[in-house]
């Protein structure tokens, strides 16, 4: 027997709004970890908490490709 549906919605307490993201991030962090792991992949999450607060996860290899991403779309800009 599976779980119930829940209602996605804003929750208005401000304490539980900041009990269930430190949860929920907590498994989204977890679950970004798995997927780099399990499949090989390249990862990169970043996550703000509504205090602005900066919350991020990268695979290695991420953090590299991105790096090289970014200064090759900066060379093309430049050079446009």
């Amino acid at each position: 027997m599976g779980r119930g549906k829940i209602v996605i919605r804003r929750i208005d307490n401000t304490t539980s709004r900041q009990v269930t993201f430190s949860k929920r991030r907590n498994g989204l962090l977890k679950k970004a970890k798995e997927l780099a792991i399990l499949c090989d992949a390249e990862v990169g999450l970043v996550i703000f908490s509504s205090t602005g607060r900066l919350y991020e996860f990268s695979s290695s290899r991420f953090s590299l490709s991105l790096s090289l991403s970014l200064s090759r779309a900066r060379a093309r800009a430049i050079s446009s």
